[in-house]
């Protein structure tokens, strides 16, 4: 392998100004959602999934994350298709 000398990475002023807005733009985002969170904790909503049955929380689980689970039938022909003997 060649060894090289190290490039040379220059700084410049429009890069200094994306890092600065994007720093604002992280840390307004990180004050609303500790915003939310308090008001969040105060509605109780936090203690009701910890402290509730677990049925209400897998239910609030299958809420958050889109899933709508169907019950199963229990006929014989749902199982196996509509096999004829």
């Amino acid at each position: 392998m060649l060894r090289r000398k190290p490039t040379r990475l220059e700084l410049k002023l429009d890069d200094i100004e994306e890092f600065e807005n994007i720093r604002k733009d992280l840390e307004t985002r990180k004050k609303q959602k500790e915003d939310v969170d308090v008001i969040g904790g105060n509605d109780g909503e936090g203690a009701i999934g910890l402290s509730s049955d677990p049925k209400s929380r897998e239910q609030m689980i299958n809420d958050r994350i889109g899933y709508k689970p169907q019950p199963k039938p229990n006929n014989r022909s749902s199982q196996f298709g509509s096999f004829e003997f």
